[in-house]
């Protein structure tokens, strides 16, 4: 035994007696070290509500529920419903101590509801930790999410991971602003231009919850338009959401809504701001300190409190599409809030998808358009050049550039930039038949061939050289580029016009705006900047490529494309023109030359409707091996109206690219089956499709963490159905 009087025999000896005192004093005032989470093993139980209703973050379907966890009485004050939580999970009935449920691994959660008692008979294990005292979770976006839960066949925490982001305990401590005064109505603006335009303004600012189609005139104006909707919303005390597909378009929409309503009135919820400041904006918009947000597909799940509007841009673009399960759409997720919180619904583009016709069709909605005078004032003059043009030009055989395409460009550069559009990126390109247009195939393994430097053909599979390639289909010994990409077009371009500066823009380098200088602007589609005055000219190259795609929705998303580009040109009274490489008689072709993609949106939902495809009907994807999508199907309780079709062979990853949703690792191959149920059946073809998989991975025989090596992979409307 020793005193704190004596010397002792450590590093303190013959220290004098103020050293002492002040490691003493040290001591005492040291923070006592945080025990790590335990399973508070004899602590009282709360007095009031002692039973937790914890999510656990498992994303499997068959432990897609709650489950109950006692309150320790030290945790009662902060385990209120809406934090989060930490609990041990995955203890038996044989880890029993005290009448107390121990062990298994801490997993995050969070807890749901608190109760006077519990539904389980056995015991119950307690709540390890309170993360954060900050609810984060309300009851509305539980909801919310529970129902995209239901309609992807997902997890309820799969999705909260979507709609909750990760803490950040720095961003926690700072409070948030007070919120601000609701603005004043604003008036109608660029709205005016639309024949329902006006009104649909003083619906919102009057505090009504008006749905509406939104077809966009050419023009930046949309960022613009979009600010006074949701400042409408504003003044009417209610709070507003816009889901735009990517950064360039939030900082436009951005940069609008402080133009028109000043800073502190809306949150900007994009990756590019960093974990800390997002989710710092994120608790602003759930704390209620502001009442707008304008973000990417994330924001689509942004807590804004009595919401009276949600605003979706381009819903044809492939980023509103998630890509971590359950892979819901914005479009479908905002479809659903406007049910949820009946308020306002506005849907904008330049184009029209199949579901937004549809959405007008069923009378959900109503068109919000102009005239057909004010669209001719705006839009750009289209011309086109078909495949008997290209064959009789020799100088699009020997530049890759129509003669019309090349006048149109000529006289555009001399009042401007110029637009040129390709549809991909890149250099190297797959080749295929001059004469038909036949891909060509390597004759030993039928991979694609590509050009290499020197004019050589090799295989893009295999790497052997083609010396003496001649087409199966029609004989022909010549060949040319199916796509040529962005920078293979930016040297031919600047071979052709040696005196203007060519810039390009896609996946590398994505340009945000460029000046009214004359210049030629390659790019790929979304990555088109915006020009100072907007383009004198743009051209669209390749469109047969886009339009030879193997895909339900490739007219629609080559108009969609098409009219993304040529909206950013000048209209047709000051010169602005636009020239697209592709047949003159195809439907696609014909709506932008008119300027309609509403037209073109309605019949192809009319032909969707007579073959029964999506939207018109329900769609799901099973993908795996062939033996473990056979098991599947046969194990699931379809509904008595489902179809089936196929199964089909599902395209291979080659190595070392990336590997898409729904594709196979690189070496095996898979098989993909498409069920189909009527209008009116889509929640039961969810809800089987989600029991066969949760009662697959209970046995553990697939799916996520069922430790198989065969998985089945499964997807409710795929985008891309062939």
């Amino acid at each position: 035994m020793s005193s704190e009087n004596e010397t002792g025999t450590g590093g303190a000896e013959g220290a004098p007696p103020e050293q002492l005192a002040f490691i003493r004093e040290s001591v005492r005032n040291a923070k006592v070290p945080r025990a790590k989470p335990r399973t508070w093993r004899g602590a009282a139980l709360a007095k009031e509500l002692p039973v937790a209703r914890v999510l656990v973050d498992k994303g499997v379907l068959h432990l897609d529920r709650y489950f109950d966890y006692a309150v320790p009485e030290e945790l009662d004050a902060d385990a209120q419903p809406g934090v989060r939580v930490r609990v041990r999970f995955g203890a038996g009935r044989h880890r029993v101590r005290e009448g107390r449920r121990e062990g298994g691994g801490l997993i995050g959660g969070f807890l749901v509801e608190r109760r006077a008692e519990s539904d389980y008979s056995g015991p119950l294990a307690a709540l390890a930790q309170v993360v954060s005292p900050e609810p984060v979770l309300s009851e509305e976006l539980l909801g919310l999410a529970r129902a995209v839960a239901d309609r992807y066949a997902g997890s309820l925490a799969d999705v909260l991971q979507l709609a909750v982001p990760p803490r950040s305990a720095r961003a926690e401590q700072r409070p948030s602003p007070a919120p601000l005064p609701p603005p004043g109505a604003p008036e109608a603006g660029s709205w005016a231009r639309y024949e329902r335009g006006a009104a649909f303004l003083e619906a919102l600012a009057s505090g009504e919850s008006p749905r509406a189609v939104w077809n966009a005139l050419p023009g930046p104006e949309w960022s613009e338009e979009l600010a006074r909707a949701v400042a409408a919303t504003l003044a009417s005390g209610r709070g507003a959401l816009v889901v735009v597909p990517d950064g360039r378009a939030a900082s436009r929409v951005d940069a609008a809504l402080t133009a028109l309503l000043g800073e502190g009135r809306h949150a900007l919820l994009t990756a590019d701001a960093g974990p800390e400041k997002r989710y710092r904006e994120w608790l602003a918009v759930r704390r209620g300190s502001v009442r707008a947000v304008v973000g990417t597909r994330a924001a689509m799940f942004a807590p804004v409190r009595e919401l009276g509007l949600v605003a979706l841009w381009d819903d044809g673009d492939d980023s509103h599409s998630e890509q971590h399960a359950p892979q819901p759409h914005a479009r479908e997720v905002l479809l659903l809030r406007a049910a949820q919180d009946k308020c306002g619904f506005l849907l904008g583009s330049w184009g029209c998808t199949v579901e937004a016709a549809q959405l007008v069709e069923s009378g959900w909605a109503r068109p919000l358009v102009a005239g057909r005078e004010q669209v001719r004032r705006v839009a750009p003059l289209v011309r086109t050049v078909g495949d008997v043009d290209l064959a009789r030009d020799e100088a699009a055989r020997a530049a890759r550039l129509p003669t019309l395409a090349w006048q149109v460009a000529r006289d555009g550069l001399r009042h401007g930039p110029v637009l040129v559009q390709v549809p991909r990126r890149g250099y190297v390109p797959r080749m295929a038949c001059a004469q038909c247009r036949a891909p060509a195939r390597c004759r030993h393994c039928a991979g694609p061939l590509e050009a290499r430097d020197g004019g050589a053909l090799w295989c893009g599979w295999c790497g052997r050289e083609e010396g003496a390639w001649h087409c199966p289909e029609c004989g022909s010994y010549r060949w040319r580029a199916q796509v040529v990409g962005a920078r293979r077009t930016a040297e031919e371009l600047g071979r052709a016009f040696p005196a203007v500066p060519v810039r390009t823009s896609g996946r590398e380098h994505v340009l945000d705006t460029v000046p009214g200088t004359p210049a030629l602007i390659v790019s790929t589609p979304g990555a088109e900047p915006v020009a100072e005055g907007g383009y004198a000219a743009a051209l669209l190259l390749d469109g047969w490529a886009m339009l030879g795609r193997p895909d339900l929705r490739a007219g629609e998303d080559a108009l969609r494309r098409w009219i993304a580009a040529a909206a950013l040109v000048r209209p047709q009274g000051v010169g602005g023109t636009v020239a697209v490489v592709a047949e003159p008689t195809l439907r696609p072709v014909q709506a932008l030359v008119r300027w309609d993609p509403v037209g073109h949106a309605v019949r192809e939902l009319a032909e969707r409707a007579e073959l029964g495809f999506p939207p018109v009907s329900r769609m799901a994807a099973v993908s795996g091996p062939a033996e473990a999508v056979a098991a599947f199907l046969g194990s699931a309780e379809l509904p008595r109206e489902a179809e089936v079709l196929g199964p089909v062979p599902v395209p291979g990853t080659v190595a070392g690219r990336p590997r898409r949703p729904g594709a196979p690792p690189p070496g095996e191959h898979w098989e993909r089956a498409l069920v189909r149920v009527p209008p009116g059946s889509g929640a039961a073809l969810a809800s089987a499709l989600k029991a066969a998989q949760a009662a697959r991975m209970a046995r553990g025989t697939g799916g996520r963490g069922g430790g198989t090596s065969e998985p089945v992979w499964l997807r409710i409307d795929p985008p891309d159905i062939g």
